[in-house]
């Protein structure tokens, strides 16, 4: 049986293929269409799918969709209602797109998948997120806790998975949602919703928390279960178009700040504290998922739990034997939980837990090419290349290169975990800001992940398991020597690195261990600021020449940037870094 998965409308749009129960591929329409963050059907990465499975859409079985359309309109309308006449405004600022795409979802599923007339599964939001975290995960039965800004009425949730049924158990509802509060000051901060809530995690180490009491004695009734109810005397989403509004403005001592103005130190003390908030509620949270669903084990999804400081703190404080974090944790993961839960979950059939290792085979479910396409490319680009071994590459890191890694399958999920990679040396005292101002091109506070051998991940780090998804913040241990990794409060993004997930880049820490005693690499994203991570050899070439990356290892070959052409050949590869 092959089920298409399809997320959509709202942000981070994707597709996701499983044939049999296995996903066969996944991916995000944003590395298709370069637009950052995509909500448009994803027309590139179902197309993609498709063709990975080796069918046309007329061979699928069933078709999923990751939230109830319908539920969503009604919850829209009720809001607008129940802040009538205020709430006129955001309902009719929300109608033309839903009058035009959104309450037609099942019409313009069956216009795109041209030829499919079988069946379209419409799941809740918070059911398709549970279903990505739990059945991909390496437990038989576990808590599962979901978390976002909203769904259709549910903001978090609460359910137990065993062998292959979900079941929820508790569920939070709009206007209240610990992601919503977050959002609030992410706006409120000067940063875009839905993509610039990371920034305010990483900004956060920087400031002190000296407005966490103001927030839960004015903003926030946070209870000891997890569950809590905002003042929604404070927030403009409700009944606006702005997620703060005067009110909240008067509280924290003046207007929202403007987008790419300075970073003062009440911006810095305001992170800090929606951050301190969120991980209390969080650690709340999963207590009290443990307790209801009576397990040991917790599995997480939706946008939240993409804050790994907080995960950190799950995993150290709130008891649980195991913890698994779904890497594509936002909308773009419900493609994949929705085409699972209907696998499993409504045609029944069985799911066998891997144990130890989870059946997301290292996140590397997307696009992938050959040398043979590698090197078309790089002919086509007028490149001057040659053959690289891992000794060669490593060299050249540990002479303080900074070096683009292309190889293997691309990564579905916000993180690049190797496959889409930009890496460097970590003992480099100025490697991040290096990295930060002329590659990356975006705010010097955002710190780097470290990648390190998963053997010697103990000697670096204190972390109490893998985690390969680089989902989990621990601190770096004293005299470690890694400055480039290492955040101001001391902490670090960690990814651990194994032969069975990712042997290319597991060979290439093994080759800069072996040159420089070191196994840990700066591993970030293979893209510039504004711009979604590479997918093709043609646009980690565009990006290459973009940059003042030092050298390419792209497939089997390597690139020196002193020796490539001074422009791009035409003006055809412009299009490989279309930006929002």
């Amino acid at each position: 049986m092959r089920i298409l998965g399809i997320s959509a409308f709202y942000h981070d749009s994707a597709a996701c293929i499983v044939q049999d129960g296995v996903v066969l591929g996944a991916a995000q329409e944003e590395r298709f269409s370069r637009r950052k963050h995509d909500a448009a059907f994803p027309s590139g990465a179902a197309a993609w799918c498709l063709a990975r499975a080796g069918i046309p859409a007329s061979g699928l079985d069933a078709v999923a969709f990751y939230d109830k359309p319908l539920l969503k309109f009604e919850r829209i309308l009720e809001t607008a209602l129940s802040f009538a006449p205020r709430g006129f405004r955001s309902f009719q600022a929300a109608m033309p797109v839903w009058a035009k795409e959104k309450l037609w979802t099942r019409e313009v599923l069956r216009r795109e998948l041209a030829g499919y007339d079988g069946p379209i599964r419409f799941l809740e939001h918070h059911e398709s997120h549970a279903a990505s975290a739990f059945f991909p995960s390496p437990f038989q039965e576990a808590a599962v806790l979901t978390m976002d800004g909203v769904g259709e009425w549910a903001t978090s949730s609460i359910g137990r998975g065993a062998g292959n049924r979900l079941e929820v158990l508790k569920e939070l509802h709009f206007p209240h949602s610990l992601g919503l509060l977050y959002s609030a000051f992410t706006y409120y901060a000067g940063f875009k919703v839905n993509s610039g809530e990371y920034k305010v995690m990483g900004l956060a180490p920087y400031g002190q928390p000296r407005y966490k009491d103001l927030i839960l004695r004015e903003l926030v009734d946070l209870r000891p279960d997890g569950s809590l109810k905002l003042n929604m005397d404070y927030f403009g989403y409700g009944a606006g178009l702005t997620m703060t509004n005067e009110r909240f403005h008067s509280l924290f001592g003046g207007p929202p700040r403007r987008p790419e103005s300075e970073l003062t130190q009440r911006v810095k003390d305001l992170a800090a504290s929606v951050q301190a908030v969120c991980e209390e509620a969080m650690l709340k949270m999963a207590r009290e998922a443990l307790r209801v669903a009576g397990s040991r084990n917790l599995c997480l999804a939706g946008g939240v739990a993409l804050n790994c400081v907080g995960n950190g703190r799950i995993l150290r404080e709130a008891g649980v034997d195991g913890l698994w974090v779904q890497p594509a944790a936002g909308d773009a993961g419900g493609a994949l939980g929705a085409a699972l839960f209907v696998w499993h979950q409504l045609q029944g059939n069985p799911r066998r837990a891997a144990g130890r290792a989870d059946s997301r085979r290292g996140a590397f479910l997307g696009p992938e090419y050959s040398d043979a396409e590698v090197e078309a490319c790089l002919a086509e680009a007028g490149a001057v290349y040659a053959k690289a071994s891992p000794e060669e590459v490593a060299g050249k890191l540990a002479a303080g290169a900074v070096v683009g890694w292309f190889q293997g399958a691309l990564e579905f999920g916000p993180r690049a975990l190797g496959g889409r990679s930009i890496l460097g040396d970590p003992r480099a005292s100025d490697m991040q800001r290096r990295m930060n101002l002329k590659i990356k091109g975006r705010e010097s506070f955002r710190p780097f992940a470290p990648a390190v051998l998963r053997e010697r991940a103990g000697d670096y780090f204190e972390l109490g398991c893998a985690s390969p998804y680089m989902l989990v913040t621990a601190r770096v241990k004293e005299g470690g020597g890694l400055p480039a990794v290492t955040h101001v409060d001391g902490s670090a993004r960690v990814q651990t690195v194994a032969r069975a997930d990712n042997a290319p880049f597991y060979e290439l820490l093994q080759a800069f261990q072996r040159k420089t005693g070191c196994p840990v690499l700066v591993n970030t994203s293979f893209n510039v600021r504004g711009e979604p991570i590479v997918m093709s050899p043609r646009q980690a070439y565009a990006c290459f020449m973009r940059t003042e990356m030092d050298y390419l290892a792209i497939g089997g070959f390597l690139l020196d940037k002193r020796l490539q052409p001074a422009v791009l050949r035409d003006d055809s590869w412009k299009k490989e870094f279309v930006l929002d």
